[in-house]
This record gives C-alpha cells, structure tokens and sequence, in this order.
C-alpha cells in the first residue's frame, strides 16, 4: 500500500475469526467485528479483558494467531504493516517526547511519524494550515506555542490526537485517552471528540475505556469484552445495557443513558436470605 492507494469509503476494519495467542493462553478468541466509515466504537471491558490486545491487532501493530484481519481493504500478513500504518490515527497516550517541542511542532510531527520534527524538513502551506484547523477543534490553538513540559495531561491527549490526524486518516484508535484526567479535563476531551467527529463524518474511530462515563456522545457502536471473548456487538444502544454490561463485568451494573452520555452504577448485593 502507497499513499497513491485510494482508501476504501465503506468497510474499513474488518477481523474475522480472530485468536490471540501468547505464551499458550489465549488473550483473544474467535473475534469478529467490522467498522464502517463515520462509525464510532468502543472497545468496553475489565481490565485484562483484551480490549487493548484487540486494538493492536486493529491497528497493525500486531497479527492474529488465526483468523484474518483486513485495516482499509488489506490483510494483516499480506502487506507492508509500515506503509499501512501511515494510513491510521494511532494516539499513543504514552508518547516519548522528552524535548521541550511547542505543540505545534508535537503536532506536525505526525506528518513525518517521528519524535521530533526531521532535520531540513518543512510543512508546506496547506500542512500548516491543517495543524492549525486542528488545533482549534481540539480546543488547543491558544497553546499553539506551549512547550510540552509545560502541558497537563488532558491538553496532552489533544495534542495527540491532533497529532494522529494531520495524515488525514480514515481511521482514529484511541486506547484509553480519558485515563488519569480529572472531571473537567475529561469533559474538555469528550466535547472535543464530538466536535472532531461532527467536522469530519467520514472519519471512524476505535476507542478503548472500561469507564462508560468515559464515553463520547458520538459514540455509535460497541463491542464488550470479557476474558478475551465477545460478550455482544453492534449499535451502542442495543450493547451498553444492564442485562449485557453486567455480563461483561460478571457482576450486576445499572446502566443509564441521560443527555446521550452513559452511566454506571453497580447494584448492591444482599446476602443471602435477606
């Protein structure tokens, strides 16, 4: 795959059949999902449940033991995951910048997929135009020169994902970008991800969380994970229910929807006879 290669405008990501073996033990078994264009999912489950181990797979960072795995209309072992790559937004919350780079420089590094910004490279007009239009969605244009040691960890994973997106991907894999923030950093990042999705309704997004509160208003479907097996997937609306996210957490959860946002709440278990 080239970046001449045209991008397929329907199914996207597609798994079939899918194991994951390590060591003997299986951390996925008999997966399956495929992701349109403009859909949204979440990857929903416990911890350990798989779902980050799944993400990899979905963005060809690694391959399946069985089954197949086809990212924007190629296979997983039939095509140069390097040049696949270069069509996925893969936010890493974990970055390994240690320079003090200003954010719009952390952002037009991922023109170039490296750390820092390559020697005699230059952004063209029309690239710098696009950082900056992104940096405005995700809520950061006024920390356009803000070095990255001066960042919380909220304006981090903005940055990120503006980062992620000047490739223009078709597809957005999110692990977990809500971790660690607290109440307003987190609604700052959720309102972003609805803006984000609402410019760009071609763009689907994976993201993983096993906090429901963790999730965008946008978001359309869902897959649940419970020790590396699907629980249920398909339109969030059907999935994200109390009968079926208590299946996926082996224990009795209450789950409401108010102002399209979920919540989470575990039900109290009374002893026995009582």
């Amino acid at each position: 795959m080239n970046s001449a290669d045209p991008v397929p405008s329907g199914t996207l990501l597609s798994a079939s059949g899918v194991d994951f073996v390590r060591d003997g033990r299986y951390l996925l078994r008999g997966i399956s999902l495929t992701v349109e264009a403009g859909q949204h999912w979440a990857l929903l489950g416990a911890n350990g449940a798989g779902k980050s181990t799944l993400l990899g797979l979905l963005g060809a960072v690694s391959h399946p033991t069985r089954g197949e795995v086809h990212v924007l209309g190629r296979q997983l072992g039939r095509v140069d995951i390097r040049a696949l790559r270069a069509h996925l937004g893969h936010v890493n919350p974990r970055h390994p910048l240690r320079s003090p780079l200003p954010v719009r420089e952390v952002v037009l590094t991922g023109l170039t997929n490296s750390i820092e910004l390559l020697p005699r490279w230059r952004p063209t007009a029309e690239e710098s135009s696009h950082a900056e239009q992104l940096l405005e969605t995700l809520g950061m244009a006024k920390l356009a020169e803000a070095t990255w040691d001066t960042l919380s960890q909220g304006e981090r994973g903005r940055a990120l994902i503006a980062r992620a997106l000047m490739p223009k991907p078709r597809l957005l894999l999110l692990d977990e970008p809500a971790t660690g923030l607290d109440l307003t950093a987190r609604e700052v990042l959720l309102g972003s991800l609805d803006e984000l999705r609402g410019r760009y309704p071609e763009l689907a997004t994976v993201l993983v969380t096993h906090h429901l509160e963790e999730l965008p208003e946008t978001t359309t479907h869902a897959l649940l994970l419970r020790d590396g097996e699907c629980v249920a997937a398909g339109p969030a609306d059907q999935v994200i229910t109390t009968e079926l996210i208590s299946e996926c957490y082996a224990h009795p959860i209450r789950i409401d929807r108010q102002d399209g946002r979920w919540q989470a709440r575990a039900a109290r278990r009374h002893p026995t006879g009582l």
